[in-house]
């Protein structure tokens, strides 16, 4: 038995106070770093456009629409916002052709490559955590990786060398195409087959896909979680993105909507659609502008951050098109700059459009294949001054 004969009574009291009050406090610091963790923002609008400003744009943006539109032939949703206020928005067409579905604004569709301005943002959201660097090497992240000097930034801005597994899978020797491809074969297969750099890293630019796979590796190694519920985490849930999904190619074939040629016959999937981070993001206009308006709101996403995104980072020759971290630009000698990214995935074309200074988002999804998604960019021409004309297609994914 312990005597408490000679004890200080006053003093153990203090001290079982003390460690009380310490316990308290640990658990109070938890529930503040849990509570942040799930934190939904509140996503701030700016001023409502005038009545006026509305009517003059609004009957600009409705000519254009029918115009490469006709007949109500988009077949997908599209939308123009100013600070958050929607000033046109339409739904046609069919979400699901066989069952004559309806597109309504909460018909999530592919929106193929535009899906790696969010895994970009994801990212970036990881390194203001201080949990990756920006310079960081793959190696360290990656066991085996085989490209020593690429590092994060270098997956963002497509400067890697890295080749496109698209390409390189397409060779039987390579992979068996009976199979489906997934992430997480991709690095196995550049370890054992031997799979060369396309060019020295970092030494010029080429958009590749591989780089957002790998990308969405390293959200899953940093997060412990998969992609799928990293995304629901890091972005979808905070900004309310409720139609907004990673497709799973185990799980999701039979309710996503479907992709179309041009006749509505169907895209059938093929051993590429399972690979993630740089496609295979479903979402919707209204989640997309609310994804605009987060990555532009300094509470969610840092100021200096986005401005990290904005940079070109390919100057090894003049010219006016550029790529920042996860974002395509046009900069012109005249200082103006214009960011967006295009997407195509089978029948699923996708256009999103930021201008930052004009504060607008321009969104344009498609599951039937037309290439007049991506004209939307000319609509900027109403909100600044940018040099578009309507015989501008827009093309680039």
């Amino acid at each position: 038995m312990i005597s408490i004969k000679n004890t200080n009574i006053p003093q153990l009291l203090l001290l079982l106070f003390l460690l009380t009050s310490c316990k308290g406090n640990n658990n109070s610091e938890s529930e503040v770093l849990e509570s942040k963790k799930n934190k939904t923002y509140a996503l701030k609008a700016g001023p409502k456009p005038s009545v006026s400003f509305i009517n003059s744009k609004k009957n600009a943006i409705d000519h254009f629409y029918k115009k490469n539109w006709p007949n109500n032939s988009l077949n997908g949703g599209f939308l123009v916002a100013k600070d958050g206020h929607i000033i046109y928005e339409k739904y046609e067409g069919y979400a699901n052709y066989k069952n004559k579905t309806e597109m309504t604004s909460e018909s999530a569709l592919h929106i193929a490559s535009v899906s790696k301005v969010m895994t970009a943002t994801a990212v970036l959201k990881l390194i203001d955590q201080k949990k990756i660097d920006l310079d960081q090497k793959i190696t360290t992240l990656i066991k085996g990786f085989p490209y020593p000097d690429v590092t994060i930034k270098m997956l963002l801005n497509h400067r890697s060398g890295i080749r496109n597994y698209s390409y390189f899978t397409d060779k039987k020797e390579i992979w068996d195409r009976h199979k489906i491809l997934k992430n997480q074969d991709l690095v196995p297969l550049m370890i054992n087959k031997k799979i060369n750099l396309e060019f020295r890293t970092d030494s010029r630019f080429s958009y590749c896909n591989t780089n957002y796979a790998i990308l969405a590796l390293i959200i899953e190694k940093v997060t412990g979680q998969n992609y799928k519920e990293a995304m629901k985490t890091i972005i979808f849930k905070p900004l309310g993105m409720t139609n907004t999904y990673v497709f799973d190619y185990d799980k999701d074939r039979q309710t996503a909507n479907p992709s179309y040629r041009g006749n509505f016959s169907l895209y059938y999937w093929d051993y590429l659609d399972a690979i993630y981070g740089d496609k295979n993001i479903y979402s919707t206009p209204r989640d997309l502008l609310k994804f605009d308006m987060g990555r532009n709101d300094p509470e969610f996403f840092k100021t200096e951050l986005l401005k990290k995104s904005f940079i070109p980072y390919s100057n090894e020759y003049k010219g006016q098109n550029n790529y920042g971290l996860g974002i395509r630009m046009i900069n012109w000698e005249t200082g103006q700059n214009f960011y967006f990214h295009n997407g195509w995935w089978h029948g699923n074309t996708s256009a999103y459009i930021t201008l930052p200074e004009e504060k607008v988002t321009i969104i344009a999804l498609s599951n039937k294949f037309n290439r007049m998604t991506y004209k939307v960019r000319n609509l900027a021409a109403l909100f600044g001054d940018y040099p578009f004309k309507l015989d501008d297609n827009g093309i680039s994914e």
